[in-house]
């Protein structure tokens, strides 16, 4: 049973799945699939206007090229931006499931 995507994830997990090569549309989305084992599967309708949005702030470039089918797609490549924003929304997301986890593991109130 697949996962729903909490709000604000779909940005760091595209540039993860960016991080490991250029990628297109549909690359971004199989990557993400095979890396949760299917527990995250993301939408079109979701996943191209985040591919934008990271475009327009400069995380990432696009560039035409063909698939391994020899279809004309938008590849998708991390700018040097892009890799700083990916260190630092790793590090943010590191101090959240650490809490969560402390929160989660408590027995009861710490304080």
């Amino acid at each position: 049973m697949a996962l729903d995507l909490l709000k604000g994830t779909l940005d760091v997990l595209v540039l993860k799945t960016l991080s490991w090569g250029p990628l297109h549309g549909y690359g971004v989305s199989r990557a993400i699939r095979l890396a949760t084992d299917e527990l995250l599967q993301v939408e079109e309708g979701a996943l191209y206007p985040a591919l934008r949005r990271l475009e327009s702030r400069g995380l990432v470039e696009a560039s035409w090229g063909r698939t391994d089918t020899g279809r004309e797609a938008r590849f998708y490549a991390l700018t040097p931006a892009g890799e700083e924003a990916l260190e630092a929304e790793r590090r943010g997301w590191e101090r959240y499931v650490m809490a969560m986890a402390r929160v989660l593991d408590a027995e009861g109130p710490l304080g």
